[in-house]
């Protein structure tokens, strides 16, 4: 009986730390779950190197992040034929959901 006892609470205490280890893990409107996080590492990577690849672009000034697929760039730019190639690049990127377009263009002072 002791032992039926202490495998019924040693299966409680799986499933409990299972649901919670799926409930710490799951994305909300906010934040991202691991699986999100790395598709977005990798999405950005992609995208960065696309852009270093690139002779139009200037990738140093141009930031990537990339949130459940949606990357948002932002930064300097020289004109705007660099804007619209660097939006291109990431709109052509596997997983790329939407891109939001921050980059300013520098100005002459």
């Amino acid at each position: 009986m002791n032992l039926s006892k202490n495998v019924s609470a040693a299966a409680l205490c799986v499933m409990l730390g299972a649901s919670l280890v799926s409930v710490g893990c799951a994305s909300t409107p906010t934040s991202e779950s691991t699986g999100q996080q790395i598709d977005d590492t990798t999405i950005t990577t992609k995208v960065k190197a696309k852009m270093i690849d690139d002779p139009a672009v200037s990738s140093l000034n141009i930031k990537v992040e990339t949130f459940k697929g949606t990357v948002q760039l932002s930064g300097f730019a020289n004109n705007a034929t660099e804007v619209n190639r660097a939006v291109e690049i990431a709109r052509g990127t596997d997983g790329v959901k939407s891109v939001k377009n921050d980059i300013r263009l520098k100005t002459s002072q």
